[in-house]
């Protein structure tokens, strides 16, 4: 996805991470998701219009897809108040994908950033399914792991990315520490909540 719109979507996740942690109202965010939602559906409709079909083209035109159906999705869920069901199930079947981009960043693009970064995408999105799908009591937990994400996935590596610096071989070396340091503390605090949790007996991430 351009950095463009990972900047955009920096910007979304920052919002929905504070709507999630009580900081924000939810008919307010939803606005915004419906904005970029709309700009990320738009764009790559676009894009697949004038390009010359090409395999890997449309794989990324793809993923922009997912960023924008989600933002739709969230928008009109918290605007019209809806359940939360479908969408928990839609973040399911988007975590999946995710998950094959994460592999193909990889073993493909040999892209050590790009997969890390898709693997804390997929984790997010699977987080949304346990919340809105099977209920689990963790939106505090989601709303810090979206806030760091917000950052590390994508503002600061769009701003770097403008400022001419992201492929530098420094910033890179860099950023995978950060991706790695993070993921770590996200499964090391899963973990511990999911301890506490059992032994509450109450299916749920305690708040953190």
């Amino acid at each position: 996805m351009g950095f463009v719109g990972l900047f955009l979507s920096g910007a979304v996740l920052f919002l929905n991470s504070l709507m999630l942690l009580g900081k924000a109202d939810g008919k307010s965010v939803g606005v915004f998701n419906l904005f970029v939602g709309i700009i990320q559906i738009i764009i790559p409709f676009y894009l697949l219009i004038v390009s010359d079909q090409n395999n890997w083209e449309l794989y990324n035109d793809a993923s922009i897809f997912l960023f924008g159906l989600t933002y739709l999705y969230v928008g009109i869920t918290a605007l019209k108040g809806l359940e939360g069901n479908g969408l928990g199930w839609f973040c399911l079947w988007v975590a999946i994908i995710a998950v094959v981009y994460t592999i193909t960043s990889i073993v493909h693009f040999q892209d050590v950033v790009n997969a890390l970064t898709w693997g804390m995408w997929a984790f997010l999105w699977f987080l949304f399914f346990l919340s809105n799908t099977l209920k689990k009591k963790i939106d505090h937990y989601i709303g810090i792991v979206a806030f760091v994400q917000s950052w590390v996935t994508l503002t600061i590596p769009s701003i770097l990315y403008f400022l001419g610096l992201w492929n530098t071989p420094s910033v890179v070396q860099i950023w995978t520490y950060v991706l790695i340091v993070s993921i770590f503390t996200f499964v090391v605090a899963s973990l511990f909540k999911l301890k506490l949790a059992k032994k509450q007996g109450d299916g749920s991430f305690a708040s953190l």
